[in-house]
């Protein structure tokens, strides 16, 4: 269900004697996920991030399972692009007989939360590809550029971050939950579902370590090109003003100034100011400031 309306969940709740409860939660987002074991199914909220949606959409998808022995009742409030993605492959696995769905909804849960993190392996890869073209344009010299983008990627992994963190605890108590419903004999899907989601987090503490290192990276660079900078403007303002203090000096209207009287004076001045530049110049070259 998509956004379903007091109706819709009425007659689902009739149809397949969902608890009172559960049809209340069905109608209006839950900022929270959790997991509650009824009588006859388990409800299980999880929030999915979206990094990437052919939609335009970025942030968090949220998915209500509402998981029976043999049915499975799906309800969100947009679009969700694997879902509708793994609508086909059921339907197809259904036609050919190539599946275990048949056993149990639990089975059917298990390959599409599956599918769910596959999707969202995918689109980490594509931020690991962003990652692999900041390093590259970070030694290309555009460390500037590279400040909003470095920022962008971390907000998009925030955002998964946030996203999932609460997914390990709902799992667990999903684990035990499942076991007590289903039968022990689900247990190897069950610990596989975690596996997926701690593949997902390995994959997403990587990535962040690799941009705060790319971050360091690149704040280090800035800085260095940022002193360079400096130091250039120093040793010209440096060589400049003793400069401006001999033309002062000799600018003065004195009654006698040496020099700036004589036939050559012009020429001595000149002399007087490049010898002092070059002595500058050669006393920053000893100290190897230049």
């Amino acid at each position: 269900m998509e956004s379903p309306t007091k109706e819709e969940v009425r007659q689902i709740m009739d149809e397949y004697n969902i608890h009172p409860l559960v049809a209340d939660e069905l109608i209006s987002p839950t900022l929270r996920p959790k997991v509650d074991l009824y009588d006859n199914l388990i409800y299980l909220i999880l929030h999915f991030p979206v990094v990437y949606s052919m939609h335009g959409k970025s942030g968090g998808q949220e998915i209500d399972f509402v998981i029976g022995k043999n049915f499975l009742i799906t309800s969100h409030y947009e679009l969700i692009d694997p879902l509708h993605e793994f609508s086909k492959v059921f339907e197809v696995n259904s036609i050919l007989g190539k599946s275990d769905m048949s056993t149990h909804a639990g089975y059917l849960f298990y390959y599409m939360v599956k599918e769910l993190y596959r999707v969202l392996v995918i689109e980490l890869d594509h931020i690991t590809e962003e990652l692999e073209d900041i390093e590259e344009r970070i030694f290309k010299g555009e460390e500037n550029q590279m400040v909003e983008s470095i920022s962008k990627v971390n907000r998009d992994l925030l955002n998964v971050k946030q996203a999932i963190r609460p997914h390990k605890e709902v799992l667990d108590s999903f684990d035990m939950a499942g076991k007590q419903f289903f039968g022990k004999e689900f247990s190897y899907h069950l610990q596989n579902i975690s596996g997926e989601y701690y593949k997902v987090f390995s994959i997403l503490e990587g990535q962040r370590e690799t941009l705060l290192d790319l971050r360091i990276t690149n704040d280090s660079l800035l800085t260095t090109k940022t002193n360079e900078i400096m130091k250039n403007l120093t040793i010209v303002t440096f060589i400049i003003y003793p400069l401006s203090l001999i033309t002062g000096i000799f600018g003065m209207n004195a009654v006698f100034m040496p020099f700036v009287q004589g036939e050559n004076g012009f020429y001595v001045i000149l002399g007087l100011m490049l010898a002092t530049m070059l002595t500058i110049f050669i006393f920053f070259k000893s100290k190897k400031w230049l």
